[in-house]
């Protein structure tokens, strides 16, 4: 578990709800523009495809998608999971101010208006997967239907390799 120093939102919500996780801490780069990618380097030696980002899409309305970071998010399968017609990437600056996260930094937990989250199906293969802690530079790792389960998510296969 982790301890309330430096505790993001997401990290509160793991806690509050009792989750079992590990936080890893590593040292961002701030010329990095993969953020997913350094992540999963920063880890090292770990499997890239447990190390999942999150990206906010709007499908008639602001919603979540959490994928491998090797792989893309597929909007049409997105749009199937979410029973919509379509679905396309949101703003950048909307995603900002609905999750309460910088874009680099969003995590799956602890956004200030829960919004319908799909986790990629892929996920669910590992024993623990690896997120965004919502700040650059930390990550959370957990079981993934522990993930599931404290956002109220949907499994799908919406990951494109």
């Amino acid at each position: 578990m982790a301890t309330g120093k430096g505790a993001t939102p997401a990290l509160t919500v793991l806690e509050g709800l009792g989750v079992d996780h590990r936080v890893h801490e590593y040292d961002h780069d701030p010329s990095s523009r993969s953020f997913g990618e350094e992540a999963a380097h920063a880890l090292g030696g770990v499997d890239p495809a447990r190390v999942f980002k999150t990206l906010v899409a709007d499908a008639g309305g602001l919603v979540v998608a959490v994928v491998p970071v090797p792989a893309h998010l597929d909007l049409k399968a997105l749009a199937a999971a979410l029973g919509a017609k379509r679905a396309e990437m949101a703003d950048p600056k909307a995603a900002e101010r609905s999750s309460g996260y910088v874009v680099g930094a969003i995590s799956p937990l602890g956004h200030r208006r829960p919004l319908p989250t799909v986790v990629d199906r892929s996920a669910m293969r590992f024993e623990t997967i690896f997120c965004s802690g919502g700040r650059r530079g930390l990550e959370v790792e957990l079981a993934p239907a522990d993930l599931v389960a404290a956002i109220g998510a949907t499994t799908a296969s919406i990951a494109r390799w």
